[in-house]
């Protein structure tokens, strides 16, 4: 498999024979987006599934390793677009994974009708005019703040795209809580669970994990918190088998 500049083929966590190829200069995965794609519904047989900012595509191919669904991933840069296709081909999922170029406020009119069981999405957490806040490399600037969409306009994308009964599973900051669900409800997503993320007990949240249900009955279910280290900075039991698969 080609490689590119600086970057390196790495093991997926716990998917021992998965490979995913990444550059800490262009993208690199987060943990937002492996606690996403363990939060998320999907089917697990049959069905259609649609995930938005799909950076290097790690989120279809952890997805992949959860159901046996068709799966797109779309992506508006296109070195993250090239990453995310070698991905798939470098792990063998080409019949199952696509991913498309492309902008997500466009993708409704791409689809049409066909719509999906499951939306996932990681999208830029930051709304900031300032561009003294905006990062020096142009692909984390992007990945990071709203600079080719904004939250409504992932919100509506999603709702779109999402058929009726379809779950959209988003992961994002706490502190746009408040946006987030009303945007849900103005695109008629009802927010269905929701899971807060905390760095250590006694800290603040600082990852939000929702999903809602399009035109769903109102029933917000809060889980439990996770809790991501121990106070001796190790991870917690359950964030460990998130990561790796111990406790599975």
């Amino acid at each position: 498999m080609e490689l590119k500049g600086d970057e390196r083929i790495d093991c997926l966590l716990a998917e021992e024979n998965m490979h995913i190829i990444q550059s800490p200069t262009v993208f690199s995965f987060s943990l937002d987006a492996v606690l996403l794609a363990h939060f998320a519904y999907v089917p697990i047989r049959k069905g259609k599934i649609i995930d938005l900012c799909t950076g290097n595509g790690v989120l279809p191919l952890l997805l992949s390793r959860k159901s046996q669904a068709t799966i797109h991933g779309v992506e508006i840069q296109e070195r993250l677009y090239d990453m995310a296709i070698r991905n798939v081909k470098l792990n063998k999922l080409d019949k199952q994974v696509d991913i498309i170029f492309g902008d997500l406020k466009d993708m409704p009119n791409k689809f049409g009708n066909d719509k999906f069981d499951a939306v996932t999405v990681n999208p830029p957490y930051f709304k900031t005019s300032n561009e003294n806040h905006h990062n020096k490399n142009d692909y984390l600037t992007i990945a990071r703040h709203e600079i080719y969409c904004t939250l409504e306009d992932v919100v509506q994308a999603c709702s779109k795209l999402a058929k009726s009964g379809g779950k959209v599973a988003m992961v994002h900051r706490p502190s746009r809580l408040v946006e987030i669900i009303s945007l849900f409800r103005k695109y008629k997503l009802e927010p269905k669970r929701m899971r807060l993320v905390y760095p250590k007990k006694g800290k603040e949240a600082n990852t939000l994990l929702i999903e809602g249900v399009r035109d769903g009955n109102p029933d917000l279910k809060i889980l439990p918190p996770l809790y991501a280290f121990e106070d001796d900075n190790n991870y917690t039991e359950e964030l460990e088998g998130i990561l790796y698969g111990k406790n599975n």
